[in-house]
């Protein structure tokens, strides 16, 4: 498998495309972080975990990701078209704290999930309100340029003088403003949007700077393109974000960057679907938005809902139903068990070929559907407990589903000894054997089911 072989579907093009970093083997890599006003719910950690699945299989095809997050705490409002407050100073309000508090507590919540979905800490992350001079400064070369006007609330980015603005999103710019129903106050297009918002009045908000045009706060999509250009450069090989930000946020980062730079702001823009629940949309009002504590109080470990994301391709929708999260806790049960059957693997030439073809699904958009059903496959194959553990621990770099963490107790190195005898009786059509070594198990306190997916033992 070479690294010319890896393909990824790139928004801006609607295509299948092989990546072609800018200085390989290093890659290049952003990802649109958390806005830290409240727990991150589980459709954000879908995203999230296809962004962990990214980073992983880069290093795999032998390239080096240099991946940034930014950390958004301040400036999106409530409202993605600049309307509404600022989420973080409506998290303030809620629970009568300061904005700065609410970013604390809901930045360490967030790492905290990093650490529970398995998700690698991306080398760099930044916080917006690090970066409040860098984001002045950008917003100064696009003023310079011509391409912002100040309005009564605040400083905007002029669309207009974009030709291909929306490009990502495939937007009818003309017809948007020709259906134009509602007003959109001093903004000259409908798509413009702020880059600095005034704060109004004093004391009102917890969080504001000084700038060239006023006491105030950035605007939500500035902080991307300042943090990308202060640690990336001009121009990455790899955006990601969440498929909400392909019609707004993620065309206006690409419009101020690259009227700044003259360059493309990223080579390939990856965007996960949403999650569904039940088949509709996650929504307050349905008391449906669920987050980790939700999973972990129905005793469902996160990893189970790591794997059951990888039932679909990470560009198509997904129908969350506890149902299926269930199922998906039985399974990584099920893969732990393998595992943990014997306590060392063995590489034999037969499994190259599964290798072979877990590395060509990888290579395919990240097909992880296919990739479990790899796993799957060699767990049902003829081969020896210490081959299976040898192949779980190869895929396990990309599964990342802790398959050593031991349940309960754990199986005893004794009762493992006797699973892989019994496999490889099993293996011979030894039935007498078989039920020997089973009842051999069930006199140390064991009781061995055979599934389609091989032995569950399960303490008696």
């Amino acid at each position: 498998m070479t690294k010319d072989s890896f393909k990824l579907t790139n928004t801006l093009s609607r295509s299948l495309e092989e990546l072609r970093p800018l200085h390989a083997p290093e890659v290049l890599v952003y990802t649109c972080g958390p806005t830290v006003y409240n727990f991150p719910h589980i459709g954000n950690i879908r995203t999230f975990i296809f962004e962990d699945v990214l980073v992983k299989s880069l290093r795999r095809f032998g390239y080096a990701p240099k991946r940034v997050m930014n950390i958004t705490d301040v400036g999106h409002l409530t409202d993605d078209a600049d309307e509404g407050e600022d989420k973080m100073e409506v998290g303030a309000r809620r629970e009568g704290v300061t904005a700065w508090d609410i970013a604390k507590k809901y930045e360490e919540a967030f790492l905290d999930d990093l650490a529970a979905f398995q998700l690698e800490t991306p080398e760099i992350m930044v916080r917006a309100t690090d970066t409040i001079q860098e984001q002045i400064q950008f917003i100064q070369e696009l003023e310079s340029r011509g391409f912002t006007y100040r309005t009564s609330d605040g400083v905007y980015f002029d669309s207009s003088k974009v030709p291909d603005y929306g490009k990502l999103a495939r937007l009818d710019v003309a017809g948007l403003q020709e259906g134009i129903r509602v007003a959109v106050g001093e903004k000259r297009n409908k798509t413009d949007f702020a880059l600095w918002k005034f704060s109004g009045e004093a004391g009102k908000r917890h969080m504001e700077w000084q700038s060239p045009w006023g006491v105030g706060f950035p605007g939500w999509h500035i902080e991307c393109s300042a943090i990308i250009r202060s640690t990336l450069g001009d121009e990455i090989d790899i955006h990601c974000g969440g498929a909400d930000h392909i019609f707004v946020h993620h065309p206006n980062e690409m419009a101020q960057s690259e009227s700044v730079t003259g360059k493309p702001l990223a080579r390939m823009w990856l965007h996960s679907e949403f999650l569904l629940i039940d088949g509709g949309k996650m929504s307050k009002s349905l008391g449906n938005v669920y987050t980790r504590a939700d999973l972990e109080e129905r005793g469902i470990d996160p990893l189970a809902f790591r794997l059951f994301t990888y039932s679909a391709n990470y560009r198509a929708r997904l129908n969350f139903t506890w149902e299926g999260v269930n199922s998906a806790a039985a399974q990584l049960r099920r893969l732990r068990q393998h595992y943990q059957a014997v306590a060392e693997g063995e590489w034999t030439e037969v499994l190259n070929s599964y290798q072979e073809r877990l590395n060509a699904a990888l290579a395919d958009d990240m097909n992880m559907s296919v990739v479990l059903a790899v796993v799957w496959e060699v767990l049902n194959a003829d081969l020896t407990p210490r081959e299976k553990r040898a192949f779980l621990e190869d895929a396990g770099t990309i599964l990342s589903l802790d398959l050593g963490k031991q349940e309960n107790q754990g199986i005893p190195e004794e009762v493992s000894r006797l699973l892989e005898e019994r496999e490889k009786a099993r293996a011979d059509q030894d039935w007498d054997r078989s039920d020997a070594l089973r009842n051999q198990m069930a006199d140390l306190g064991y009781h061995v089911k055979d599934t389609a997916s091989g032995q569950e033992v399960l303490k008696i």
